[in-house]
C-alpha cells in the first residue's frame, strides 16, 4: 500500500465555483491533466487553464439537459481501478481508459433549494445523482485516489499540494475520503426527509368549520412537521389563518431579538421589541389591549414564568413560542381549551396559492425584508439612528398589515396601525386616532406606508400629529409634493423602492 502518491490528473465538477481558483492555478502549477463539465468546464477555460472536456472519456455528449454527463465507465472505472492490481491493470488498458487521480465535486444546493422554494420540479431538478456518485467512488478508492466534497477544502489542499509537491498522504486521503461520505450521507437525509415530509401530508383534516359555521372546512398540509401541539382544543380555520399571519410576521424580524406579536383577524393590533418576553409582551399588548382578546400570541423566544404570569389573566386563544420553561407551561395549561403550540424549525412555503373564478392564482410570497442599506434618504434631514430602527420596523410591520395599511412604530413598539381601508389617508386618522385613545404620546414616531403618497396629505396629517419620520415605497409622479412638505417642516422620509401590498 503506498502513502505519498501523486495528483496526474483531476476530475472537477462543482456548482458553485467559490474559492476554486486559487487551487486550479495550484493543479496546473503542478502539471495535472484536468478534466471538467459544463459550467465549470466553461470557468476554468476563462482562467486560461488548459482543461479537457469530459466528453473525450466519454466519447458521448451531456444530455438530458445535463442530467447525465459524467454516469460512464470511462469516467468511473478512471476513479475506481485499484493501482498495482493486474486484473485492474489490464482492464483499463484493454479499455483505454485513463486514471482519475483527484475528483472535486460541489453538489447541486438540494438543502438551499429547499429553504429558498416549495417548487416540487425545481427541488427534483436540484438532486445530484452523479456528483454524489462520483464522491461515493473517489472516497471507496482512497487508497489511490483524493476527493474533495466541499469548498471549505480547496484552501487546504492547495497548501498541501504546494507544500508536498503535488501529492498526497495516505492519513490525508482517508480523511478527505471520510468527509466526502459524511457529505453523502447529510446529503441523502435531506433528501430522504424531504419525502418523508410530501409522504405525511394526510389528504385532510376536517375541521369543525370553516370562517363561520356554516360552511365546511378542511387543511391539507401536515400541521406537526410546523408545531408540537402541546395542550389544547383543535385548531379551527380561523385559527390557523391567524397562526399562519402570526408566524409569517415574527419570521421577518432578527431572530437574535425578542419579539412578541398579538394577532387579532390575520393583522397584528400588537407588536413590540423587548429586553424579555415578558417586557416584549407587556409592550405588545399596549398597543391595544382591547383588540388582544382572543388573540394569537406569538413570541420569537422561550416563554418563561414572568411573561406566562403576565399573560395568564388574558383570554386568548394561541399561544406559539419555540419553547416554554416547564413551570410557565405548566400555568398555561391550566386554561385547558389555550392552545398551546410548540414552533419548530421549518422553512415556510415560497408561493401562495389561492382559488379565485373558475382557476387559482399563485403567486411568490413577498419576502422582500428591507434594510438599512435600501434606504434612499429623499428629505434634506436624515432619520437618525432609533428613527431608523423604527423606520425598519414599522415597514416590516406594514408589510404584512391588510391594505391600505399605515403603521405606527416609536422605540420598536406599534402605537397603532391602521389596516384594511380604501383610502390610505383613512387608514392613517384611523391609526391617530387608536394610538391616541390608548394614550400614546406621537412625538417622535415614525410612520410606514405599503405604498406610495399620491398627494401630500398623508405627511401633513402625520406632521400635525408629531410623527417626525417616514418610510414608504416612492413611486409616484407626485413624490417631491411630500419630499417638499417633509423638507419644509423638519421631517424625514425615505423610500424603500419596495411596494408591499397586501389584499
Amino acid at each position: 500500500m503506498r502513502d505519498f502518491t501523486p495528483i496526474r490528473s483531476a476530475l472537477i465538477s462543482v456548482y458553485d465555483k467559490t474559492g476554486l481558483e486559487p487551487l486550479v492555478a495550484e493543479l496546473n502549477k503542478q502539471q495535472v491533466s484536468i478534466y471538467s463539465t459544463g459550467g465549470t468546464l466553461s470557468f476554468i477555460q476563462a482562467m486560461g487553464v488548459p482543461v479537457i472536456p469530459v466528453e473525450s472519456i466519454t466519447n458521448f455528449p451531456e444530455i438530458l439537459g445535463g442530467r447525465v454527463k459524467t454516469l460512464h465507465p470511462g469516467v468511473f472505472g478512471g476513479i475506481l481501478y485499484q493501482r498495482g492490481l493486474d486484473r485492474d491493470e489490464q482492464s483499463i488498458q484493454s479499455h483505454n481508459i485513463n486514471p482519475i487521480d483527484l475528483v472535486i465535486v460541489d453538489l447541486y444546493p438540494f438543502e438551499e433549494t429547499l429553504k429558498n422554494t416549495s417548487a416540487h420540479q425545481e427541488i427534483i431538478e436540484k438532486i445530484d445523482i452523479g456528483g454524489v456518485s462520483l464522491l461515493r467512488a473517489a472516497a471507496k478508492n482512497y487508497h489511490d485516489v483524493i476527493v474533495v466534497s466541499s469548498k471549505s477544502q480547496y484552501e487546504n489542499l492547495a497548501r498541501q499540494l504546494k507544500t508536498q509537491a503535488g501529492q498526497t498522504t495516505l492519513e490525508q486521503r482517508q480523511r478527505y475520503a471520510q468527509a466526502a461520505f459524511e457529505r453523502t450521507s447529510a446529503y441523502d437525509q435531506a433528501i430522504a426527509g424531504y419525502f418523508r415530509n410530501l409522504n405525511d401530508v394526510p389528504e385532510g383534516i376536517s375541521l369543525r368549520y370553516g370562517e363561520n359555521p356554516h360552511q365546511k372546512a378542511t387543511f391539507k398540509g401536515n400541521i406537526s412537521a410546523v408545531f408540537d401541539k402541546l395542550a389544547g382544543k383543535e385548531l379551527s380555520y380561523n385559527n390557523l389563518l391567524d397562526v399562519d399571519a402570526a408566524v409569517r410576521l415574527v419570521s421577518d424580524f432578527n431572530p437574535n431579538k425578542t419579539i412578541f406579536a398579538i394577532i387579532k383577524h390575520n393583522n397584528a393590533c400588537g407588536i413590540a421589541e423587548g429586553i424579555s418576553s415578558a417586557n416584549a409582551y407587556e409592550r405588545a399588548l399596549e398597543a391595544d389591549p382591547v383588540s388582544a382578546f382572543g388573540g394569537v400570541l406569538i413570541c420569537n423566544q422561550t416563554i418563561d414564568l414572568e411573561a406566562a404570569n403576565l399573560m395568564h389573566s388574558l383570554f386568548f386563544e394561541i399561544i406559539i413560542a419555540p419553547d416554554f420553561q416547564p413551570e410557565a407551561l405548566n400555568l398555561l395549561m391550566e386554561k385547558k381549551n389555550r392552545i398551546i403550540l410548540k414552533q419548530k424549525a421549518f422553512t415556510n412555503p415560497n408561493e401562495s396559492v389561492r382559488s379565485i373564478l373558475n382557476g387559482v392564482l399563485v403567486q411568490d410570497f413577498d419576502q422582500k425584508i428591507v434594510q438599512a442599506s435600501d434606504l434612499d434618504v429623499k428629505t434634506n434631514r436624515a432619520p437618525s439612528g432609533q428613527e431608523i430602527e423604527d423606520l425598519l420596523f414599522a415597514n416590516t410591520l406594514v408589510k404584512h398589515t391588510k391594505s391600505n395599511a399605515i403603521a405606527l412604530v416609536k422605540k420598536n413598539q406599534l402605537l397603532a396601525s391602521g389596516t384594511g381601508q380604501t383610502s390610505r389617508v383613512d387608514a392613517l386618522r384611523q391609526a391617530i386616532e387608536k394610538a391616541k385613545s390608548f394614550g400614546f404620546n406621537l412625538n417622535g414616531a415614525v410612520m410606514a406606508s405599503d405604498a406610495f403618497f399620491p398627494f401630500p396629505d398623508c405627511v401633513e396629517i402625520a406632521f400635525q400629529s408629531g410623527i417626525g419620520s417616514v418610510i414608504q415605497p416612492g413611486g409616484s409622479v407626485k413624490d417631491q409634493l411630500s419630499i417638499d412638505f417633509c423638507d419644509k417642516h423638519g421631517m424625514a422620509m425615505v423610500f424603500t423602492g419596495y411596494r408591499h401590498f397586501k389584499h
